[in-house]
């Protein structure tokens, strides 16, 4: 009973749909980060002068040699204990591109499927209303006869 309840759930369209979504969702984020980090970032270090948050952090522990250091490439090789914001803000920033990047695509798409309208099923009853079939010449609700769409 319960294997056949699960393979229901398992196999519906949407469930299957999700799964393809995430496992195409996986495959294209390399495409994406690469977009982002080669692509895009070396312009907007370039406009914004060079600005590279990635040697941003604060040391919690020193590490051996003691600092100060200069990168935290320096630091982690020092064994250095960081919390490294400059990599949390690279993350936002890359986030927020790639969000408005995804926005733009399906501002794109759905201005293509506005072109596809479907053909209305249901119409109202002029008399009272009421929603009827497209094809019906009597209203189901208050019976008078109307006119053929």
């Amino acid at each position: 009973m319960m294997w056949k309840e699960f393979k229901e759930f398992a196999l519906k369209g949407s469930v299957l749909d999700m799964a393809i979504g995430i496992i195409i969702g996986v495959a294209f984020a390399p495409i994406v980060k690469s977009l982002v980090d080669d692509i895009i970032m070396p312009p907007i270090g370039l406009v914004l002068g060079g600005v590279d948050f990635t040697d941003l952090f604060a040391v919690l522990r020193e590490g051996t040699p003691a600092g100060p250091y200069l990168s935290l490439e320096a630091a982690k090789a020092a064994g250095a204990v960081t919390v490294n914001y400059g990599l949390f803000v690279n993350t936002v920033i890359t986030f927020l591109i790639v969000a408005f990047a995804i926005f733009l695509m399906v501002k794109v798409i759905n201005r293509w499927r506005a072109g596809e309208t479907e053909e209305p099923v249901t119409r109202e009853c002029p008399h009272c209303l009421s929603t009827i079939p497209i094809k019906a010449r009597r209203c189901a609700a208050c019976t008078m006869e109307v006119a053929a769409a």
